[in-house]
Order: structure tokens, then C-alpha cells, then sequence
């Protein structure tokens, strides 16, 4: 009979070992996963401050001006294309 406990305990244990392995072994790939995803936004935050300090320059003044304002210095020659 005792042995019979103990076998039914070894069992217990044996298959809570099993699920906790198991457990372990998602949340580390979870784990994998979600760093994976904050160096990916370290690097978008990184991409975003230099956004941000070139938006502050002059240069990205005149390239606005010109791409969608179409605004040219005084003393800047334009050559257009015929097409």
C-alpha cells in the first residue's frame, strides 16, 4: 500500500515537472519574441530622433520648399525636361 502512495506521488510529481518544462519553454520563446520586438522599436525610436533633428535643420527646410511648395532661390537656374 505505501508503495502504492509513493508511486502515485513519484507520478504526480513526474507529470507537474513535465508541465512546468513545457510552461517554461513558451515563456521563454515568448521571452525571445518580445526582445526581439523592443530592439526592433529601439531601433524605430533611434529612426525617429533622427527624423525629428533633421526636421529641425535648414535643409529640410529648402527640400519642402522645394519638392512641394516649388520655390527656388533668386539666383537658381531650373532646367525642366520636355516630356
Amino acid at each position: 500500500m505505501i508503495m502504492l502512495i509513493v508511486l502515485g506521488v513519484f507520478a504526480v510529481t513526474a507529470v507537474g515537472g513535465i508541465r512546468l518544462r513545457q510552461r517554461n519553454l513558451i515563456y521563454q520563446n515568448r521571452e525571445k519574441a518580445l526582445q526581439e520586438a523592443i530592439a526592433e522599436e529601439e531601433a524605430r525610436a533611434e529612426e525617429i530622433k533622427a527624423l525629428e533633428a533633421y526636421t529641425k535643420t535648414k535643409k529640410y527646410v529648402e527640400d519642402v520648399a522645394k519638392d512641394k511648395l516649388g520655390l527656388v532661390y533668386e539666383d537658381e537656374i531650373i532646367f525642366k525636361s520636355k516630356d
